[in-house]
């Protein structure tokens, strides 16, 4: 019986690789290439005037005298990724998880919040961008007319272009667009949970917190896990929405932003050729970090 459970098992393995096979070989073509090339690119001097004529300069790029280790102003990018990041996927995780709670009790006007909550997440992230743009417009928008009609400031302010208070404003911008996606799928991990498990708490008179946090919260967590890597992954590439609203200004400049100036402003394809191996090295080996650190906990969950 061992021996036919593991020959089906082979079986089995043998049809997944090869039903995948083609997927994995578009793959490699469509993003393995260009990622190739690009990491090829970051060791030359290659400009965007003239793309037939490079020198192989090797690591000069990522640590010689005006590398991107010596560039104060990646590093100011890097941080300024960082904390978009971090505030973005915290408060989507917080605000998503609230929503779907909301979401997830009975309701006559349920199916039309739902509908209506995917509203802003639906919109085009460039739209968006450029609306929120028109209304916290110092001078001529709506967030500043209604924040002194209501006396809760006296002079309009540069919310896109204070450099305190830029990176902050995309951050709330990021949240209030990308919140329903964080919802709808902490939302669908809630309807999964056994209804058992409430009814057990509700008979042993367990209070709705004390549910939400030994019962609720742990079986929820692989999806709160699964989308919180998504939003990850978004935010730290981001570079629509930062564009849209505030260009090249240094104050908010992410990686993404850097590399598009390095290699179409300034026409340095080798340079920004660099910045982007490294953007994209780090995504992956934060991905990893946080997949591993999560690990001990899903399998607690499983178990």
């Amino acid at each position: 019986m061992t021996t036919r459970r593991s020959s089906l098992s082979a079986d089995r393995v043998r049809r997944a690789w090869l039903m995948a096979t083609p997927m994995l070989l578009i793959l490699l073509l469509v993003a393995g290439w260009p990622l190739g090339r690009t990491i090829w690119l970051s060791f030359t001097d290659v400009q965007l005037s003239n793309l037939d004529e490079w020198n192989f300069v090797g690591l000069e790029n990522y640590v010689g005298e005006y590398g991107l280790l010596a560039d104060p102003e990646w590093w100011g990018a890097v941080g300024n990724t960082l904390v978009f990041a971090g505030l973005s996927v915290t408060l989507e995780t917080l605000l998503g998880l609230g929503v779907a709670l909301l979401l997830n009790h009975p309701s006559r006007l349920r199916t039309l919040l739902r509908a209506s909550m995917l509203i802003p997440w639906a919109i085009p992230t460039v739209v968006s961008a450029k609306m929120w743009s028109w209304m916290l417009h110092d001078q001529f928008g709506v967030v500043n007319h209604y924040l002194m009609s209501w006396g809760l400031m006296s002079t309009p302010i540069a919310w896109t272009a204070d450099p305190d208070l830029a990176l902050f404003t995309i951050v709330l911008v990021d949240v209030w667009k990308t919140t329903p996606f964080m919802a709808l799928l902490i939302l669908a991990a809630l309807q999964m949970v056994p209804a058992d498990c409430y009814e057990a708490a509700r008979v042993d008179g367990v209070p709705p917190f004390t549910v939400f946090r030994k019962v609720t919260l742990p079986l929820i967590l692989p999806g709160v896990a699964v989308a919180m890597i998504f939003r990850m992954l978004d935010s730290m590439r981001v570079f629509d929405l930062i564009y849209v609203m505030t260009s090249n200004s240094r104050s908010t400049k992410s990686m993404s932003v850097f590399v598009r100036e390095q290699l179409i402003d300034f026409q340095l394809v080798g340079y920004g050729s660099a910045a982007a191996t490294v953007v994209f090295f780090t995504i992956s080996l934060m991905t990893i970090l946080y997949m591993g650190l999560l690990r001990p906990a899903l399998q607690k969950v499983e178990a």
